[in-house]
């Protein structure tokens, strides 16, 4: 496997899809049947192909990334060619910024001394898709980019 397998509520979600997968390699239901029964590694081989599948069309669409932690915050644009960061650092220890009060807090003093900005760009390596994930499995989520492109108005100010 490329990636991961997906979820049992991945699976369920997707129902229809794994359907679709299983008619093009012309597999009906009672065969699907047959084959977890008869040849279970066969049919654990299908779920893992099905969920790279997944995992690439949804990787190929990402655009934004993001990964709040405690003190700091990692927003990522994912462009055609490399990925962009901007990160915060709150370097008040009493501060967590992943709950509300922290949040706020961060959004009140983002201009003083006690936040620090950086932006780095990064190019792919050979697999644009396994960099995107591998944000995602260190705890990173899809995003629309709204918090990135709010900070970048700031940092490119």
């Amino acid at each position: 496997m490329k990636y991961s397998r997906l979820t049992k509520e991945q699976f369920e979600e997707l129902h229809q899809e794994f359907i679709n997968f299983l008619a093009t390699q012309s597999i009906t239901a009672k065969e699907w049947t047959a084959i977890k029964t008869n040849t279970p590694e066969v049919a654990e081989q299908e779920l893992d192909v099905f969920s790279d599948l997944i995992w690439e069309g949804v990787l190929s669409k990402v655009k934004y990334l993001e990964h709040i932690s405690p003190q700091q915050m990692h927003l990522f644009h994912c462009t055609d060619k490399h990925m962009r960061l901007i990160a915060l650092k709150v370097k008040k220890e009493s501060i967590d910024i992943t709950t509300k009060e922290g949040y706020t807090w961060f959004r009140d003093n983002l201009m003083s001394d006690d936040v620090e900005f950086f932006t780095a760009k990064k190019d792919y390596s050979d697999d644009k898709g396994q960099d995107k994930f591998k944000l995602i499995q260190e705890g990173a989520n899809i995003t629309k980019g709204a918090l990135y492109q709010y900070f970048e108005n700031l940092v490119s100010k």
